[in-house]
């Protein structure tokens, strides 16, 4: 139902502000809450590429969205929850750098995966994911990429949203 789009939105706005507050953090807290941000952002992202396709393109169309750079973060973030499904660990995905003086945790560059036993179609797939992670996400603050993403499809879920608030007025 639409109504649990403005609860999905909720949850995935919140676990991606927490990461905005995560410099003190210790490792395997940030993980943790990277991994619990993916999966909102794919679940959001997922639900409404599925069932709202319109409203969804319309928010990539909006000139407020810089719609390359928004897709490939979505699909780099497809790929750590692909990875993440694997067992492969959270931690593996975040680094703390610093430049400048200023300390900020970023995604740590990954090796190319070993897709060997993936069908043709699944190897490409999986290796676009990949190149996304490397080119949009690797080396870049974690925060960024989850307010680039989250204001996205918040954006995109707003016209779903209105349609329940109007439902419900009946």
């Amino acid at each position: 139902p639409a109504v649990a789009i403005d609860w999905s939105v909720t949850a995935m706005t919140e676990a991606a502000g927490r990461l905005a507050t995560a410099r003190d953090w210790d490792p395997p807290r940030l993980a943790a809450a990277v991994a619990e941000a993916v999966w909102w952002v794919t679940l959001v992202d997922a639900t409404l590429v599925r069932y709202h396709p319109r409203d969804y393109e319309a928010a990539l169309a909006s000139a407020d969205v810089r719609r390359r750079k928004t897709e490939q973060a979505l699909e780099g973030l497809r790929y750590v929850r692909n990875q993440l499904g694997k067992s492969a660990d959270p931690a593996g995905f975040v680094c703390l750098t610093s430049c400048d003086g200023i300390t900020a945790w970023t995604w740590r560059p990954q090796p190319e995966p070993q897709l060997g036993e993936l069908m043709p179609r699944a190897r490409r797939w999986e290796l676009s994911r990949y190149r996304a992670y490397q080119a949009r996400l690797a080396g870049r603050g974690i925060a960024r990429t989850f307010t680039r993403c989250t204001d996205f499809l918040a954006q995109a879920a707003s016209p779903a949203s209105a349609s329940v608030a109007h439902t419900g007025d009946r």
